[in-house]
């Protein structure tokens, strides 16, 4: 016999829905949350909580903490949609620093990611540039500069992104020596490590790294909060990191004694 769901009940659970969607929400922009500081936001009890973090904890969403529950990222990165309209008002200030320091008549890599998309169209004014990118989606947003050469990676495309990776796009990379790169990563540790979840992506990055004269590495402070498995690079090697909000002290520690800029937006 099919169940009649009443009014209330219908209700009830719309309301349940939106909640935990919201909880996701607010655990990507801070990393973690409590019990007690999701009860006094949702006006709710503390027992209501601590069910729907085990719930969204059985769906592999979170995982429990004393006290709280923080966001799962470990293993696999966030969607890219929801990626790219996270803190995008950050990513935008970001870009429009980092433009700055990108002068006329200059070759630049700029890989997969975000925030370097927003970079690109920040981009979109400068004069006599040569872009190499193993982005299709940075590729489309300067196909609008018409004083841009873009010259594409090749390699497998991964449809959810846009991105171009695998040996092919290593191999091609490869062939160039650049003036800068602009890069991205999925997270970024206290030891000062970029890490990011496909190989092959890192793969590629890892070749842009070694191939340009100068680095610029871009990531808002939601990346200081989250962990990635393969490693590509460590702070040390870069020559700037823009971000939109200061280290994490032992990390800012450590930048300082590599000498490695840190310009908050």
């Amino acid at each position: 016999m099919k169940r009649i769901m009443i009014p209330g009940e219908a209700v009830r659970k719309k309301q349940l829905g939106l909640r935990k969607n919201e909880i996701i929400t607010m655990m990507r922009m801070q990393g973690k949350a409590t019990v007690e500081a999701l009860a006094d936001h949702f006006d709710v009890t503390v027992q209501t909580i601590r069910r729907d973090l085990g719930e969204l904890e059985i769906a592999g969403k979170v995982s429990r903490v004393h006290g709280g529950a923080v966001i799962r990222s470990g293993v696999t990165n966030i969607e890219y949609e929801e990626r790219r309209n996270l803190f995008s008002e950050a990513k935008e200030r970001i870009a429009k620093r980092v433009a700055e320091d990108v002068p006329n008549d200059v070759s630049l890599f700029i890989n997969i990611g975000t925030t370097t998309e927003a970079v690109a169209r920040e981009l979109l004014d400068h004069t006599n540039l040569t872009v190499v990118t193993n982005n299709m989606n940075v590729a489309n947003i300067l196909a609008a500069n018409p004083n841009c050469e873009i010259i594409v990676s090749g390699g497998t495309l991964r449809r959810s992104d846009g991105g171009l990776v695998g040996d092919l796009a290593t191999q091609m990379i490869e062939q160039f020596k650049v003036d800068i790169a602009i890069i991205g990563a999925s997270a970024l540790d206290e030891e000062g490590d970029l890490l990011d979840f496909d190989l092959q992506e890192v793969r590629v990055s890892k070749s842009i790294i070694r191939h340009a004269r100068t680095v610029f590495l871009v990531t808002d402070h939601s990346k200081f909060d989250r962990s990635a498995p393969v490693r590509i690079a460590s702070i040390s090697e870069l020559d700037a990191v823009y971000t939109d909000r200061q280290l994490p002290p032992r990390l800012s520690a450590k930048s300082r004694d590599w000498d490695t800029d840190i310009i908050v937006t």
